[in-house]
């Protein structure tokens, strides 16, 4: 089967969603989960979107 449309969500995005996390300081990771802090929407990673539904990122978020 064709896996053409794999990824189409993010094609559209500047640089493909990659850009620099503002919870962990990696450059160049897709960011693609959402989340609203301090009633401002922020794009987050993949692993940084796990800590924060685990709780284990939340001086990370104070911090923004």
């Amino acid at each position: 089967m064709s896996k053409s449309h794999r990824g189409s969500g993010i094609r559209e995005l500047m640089n493909n969603g990659r850009g620099k996390c503002p919870v962990c300081k990696r450059s160049g990771i897709k960011l693609m989960y959402e989340h609203e802090v301090n009633e401002k929407k922020i794009m987050v990673c993949k692993q940084c979107n796990a800590a924060i539904k685990h709780g284990k990122a939340e001086e990370a978020l104070a911090s923004i």
